[in-house]
């Protein structure tokens, strides 16, 4: 079986660890969140959140993420103390036994959605994506220069439109939900100080992006391979360019070229299907054949796309995602690794995402949007279904 993992935040999730466990994961996905950007990860405070994992009957396997520093993307400042910093975690890390480390490297803003509270048909609430709504916040809140010219009048038009059947505390809201939105981590970002990490990029090409992320992985890559660590990086969400800024992880070619960038195996990638599903150019079970071996994370989510570039999160089995092939493609590999004899042979996996629903949704809403219980709950039995079913399949021939 695929090791079967949940994401937790800290002690501070509503979601507890207890709670976890009686889902049937038997890992979480974990990180300090309370460690600023770009700061070594004590080893005390590793220790004292991996015995915690494991006092509740859990196995702390992925960390999830530890966040790189804006100055390394950029290659100023002091983004050389900040590659040392990144080095000196890993190594830290190691020495407690947690030693797959996702990461992401894209500028300014991770993932954005424009609707954190999506009304579904059946009542149920999840995140979407509205090109339109985007624009919107661009033009008029953030109002960055030269944007209009990358929407269509259409477009323009619609997102004035929707601005404006908007009041001040609804504006408010709609802003805050996109720029300081990510799950673990508020660090209270306002518009004037996104402005300022925004004009840091002024004639940043996409080239530049790649040239850092490979200068990243020289100074980390052989640390980790040094220490037993296996880095994955996480796709671009959404996978393509938001802000005018450039995105270097959002398709097969993308991935094959970081890879190249680094030939080791602690050099991966972390597999999230909801990231690269949005795009139809991404074959996601082609993806995994060819990229198996350096596969070390999973993420299982899907999506639905809408004309006009609108995409939201669907169920776990519904959407455009062929969840049955892309889990058959992850056992395989499993299986090829049993038999090479790798010590990583078990391929750990999380339900990204998941709807609020039932009881959830006379809660208060989660402070890590996506994250509620029982959506993932959900998610995390129907992928369970699939795997059963397939092993099943594959066993009697």
């Amino acid at each position: 079986m695929l090791e079967e993992s949940f994401r937790w935040y800290g002690p501070e999730d509503p979601v507890s660890l207890s709670f976890i466990r009686q889902t049937g994961a038997t890992a979480v996905y974990n990180a300090l969140h309370d460690i600023p950007y770009g700061q070594p990860w004590p080893a005390e405070a590793i220790r004292a959140r991996r015995q915690l994992i494991e006092k509740a009957g859990l196995r702390w396997n992925v960390v999830e993420s530890v966040p790189v520093h804006e100055d390394i993307k950029l290659a100023q400042g002091n983004y050389r103390t900040y590659l040392d910093h990144y080095a000196t975690t890993l190594r830290a890390l190691a020495r407690e036994g947690v030693t797959t480390v996702i990461y992401n490297f894209m500028p300014v803003l991770d993932w954005v959605r424009t609707d954190l509270q999506f009304v579904l048909p059946d009542g149920s609430e999840c995140l979407r994506f509205d090109p339109v709504h985007f624009a919107a916040f661009e033009l008029f809140a953030l109002r960055r220069a030269g944007a209009e010219a990358e929407y269509t009048a259409e477009q323009v038009k619609a997102a004035q439109l929707f601005w404006e059947s908007m009041g001040a505390a609804a504006r408010d809201a709609f802003t805050a939900g996109i720029i300081d939105s990510f799950p673990g981590t508020k660090m209270g970002l306002t518009l004037d100080r996104l402005r300022a990490t925004l004009a840091q990029y002024h004639g940043f090409s996409r080239d530049d992006l790649k040239a850092n992320l490979a200068g990243f992985l020289r100074h980390v890559t052989p640390v980790a391979e040094e220490v037993g660590v296996r880095l994955a990086i996480h796709p671009d969400d959404p996978p393509f360019s938001i802000l005018g800024l450039p995105r270097v992880v959002s398709t097969e070619t993308d991935l094959n070229d970081i890879l190249r960038m680094h030939e080791g195996s602690a050099n991966g990638l972390c597999f999230c299907t909801g990231s690269l599903g949005v795009r139809p150019d991404n074959d996601l079970p082609a993806m995994i054949r060819r990229f198996a071996d350096r596969i070390h994370a999973v993420h299982l989510r899907a999506v639905a796309r809408e004309p006009g570039g609108v995409f939201y999160e669907a169920d776990h089995l519904a959407g455009v995602v062929d969840m049955p092939a892309v889990i058959h493609e992850l056992i395989k590999e499993q299986v090829r690794r049993q038999r090479a004899g790798r010590t990583d042979w078990r391929l750990p996996f999380r339900p990204d995402h998941g709807h609020t629903m039932l009881d959830d949704l006379a809660k208060p809403r989660p402070a890590n949007p996506g994250y509620s219980c029982l959506g993932r709950m959900r998610g995390l039995a129907e992928l369970r279904g699939v795997i059963c079913g397939l092993m099943a399949c594959d066993r009697l021939g």
